[in-house]
C-alpha cells in the first residue's frame, strides 16, 4: 500500500529551530511545522508571548524557548551552542525580521546596521552554525533550512533601502549555500512572500495614500 499523504510530509522525530516564531508567518509555520510532527525550539527576544509554545504543546509536540537578541551579534553567536547542548536540530526556520521607514537620503546608519544585522547577518550566522552541525549528521539526508526572503528581495520598494539590501543578500545567501550543501545532504531553500496582513504591514496596507 502506499504511504498516505501526511505520512509523504511527516516530521515525526525531527527537531525544528525557528526564530521569527511569535507572530505572523513566523508562528504560523512554527506551529505546521509541530503539526507536520516536529518538535520545535523557538527562538524569542524574551519569553513574555508564549502563545506559539502552548499552540504548539496542544499538539502534543515539545516546544522550549531559547531567549536571544538577533539585533546583536555576540548573543547570536552564542546562541547555537545552548542549542546544540539539549536538541539536535535537523530543521532551521529563518523568520526573523524588522522593518525601519526612512526615505533612502535621509536613512540612519543605526537603522541601517541594526536592520542588516538581525534581517541578513543573523540568517548567515545561523545558517553557517547550524548548518555545520546538520553536515555532522547521518546521511544521506542531513537537514533543511528554510530562508524567509521577501517580494523586496527582487523589487525595491519604497523607503526601506535596508530592508531590501538585506532581503536581497538572503536570496542570494540562500543560493550560495544550496550550491555548497545540497550534494552534502543539507537542503538550502527560500521563500519570498508578498505583502502579508501582519503587524509589520499593518500602517502599510492602511495607507490609502499609497495605496492610490
Amino acid at each position: 500500500m502506499a504511504p498516505s499523504l501526511p505520512a509523504l510530509f511527516s516530521l515525526e522525530g525531527r527537531t525544528a529551530v525557528v526564530t521569527g516564531g511569535t507572530r505572523g508567518i513566523g508562528a504560523h509555520m512554527a506551529i505546521s511545522l509541530a503539526e507536520a510532527g516536529a518538535d520545535i525550539v523557538l527562538i524569542q527576544r524574551d519569553e513574555s508571548n508564549t502563545s506559539t509554545k502552548t499552540a504548539i504543546e496542544a499538539l502534543g509536540r515539545k516546544a522550549s524557548i531559547f531567549t536571544c537578541d538577533l539585533s546583536s551579534a555576540s548573543s547570536v553567536s552564542a546562541l547555537t551552542p545552548q542549542i546544540l547542548a539539549s536538541h539536535d536540530p535537523s530543521i532551521l526556520l529563518n523568520c526573523a525580521g524588522i522593518q525601519r521607514r526612512h526615505p533612502a537620503a535621509q536613512f540612519p546608519d543605526s537603522d541601517w546596521d541594526e536592520v542588516i544585522q538581525v534581517n541578513l547577518s543573523t540568517v548567515f550566522t545561523l545558517c553557517r552554525d547550524i548548518g555545520a552541525h546538520m553536515l555532522t549528521r547521518p546521511g544521506p539526508h542531513r537537514g533543511n533550512i528554510i530562508n524567509i526572503a521577501s517580494l523586496l528581495s527582487f523589487q525595491g520598494g519604497l523607503t526601506v533601502p535596508a530592508y531590501a539590501a538585506a532581503k536581497g543578500g538572503v536570496a542570494q545567501l540562500t543560493k550560495a549555500l544550496s550550491n555548497e550543501w545540497a550534494s552534502k545532504g543539507v537542503n538550502v531553500n527560500a521563500v519570498a512572500p508578498g505583502y502579508i496582513a501582519t503587524e509589520m504591514n499593518d500602517a502599510l496596507i492602511a495607507d490609502e495614500a499609497r495605496a492610490a
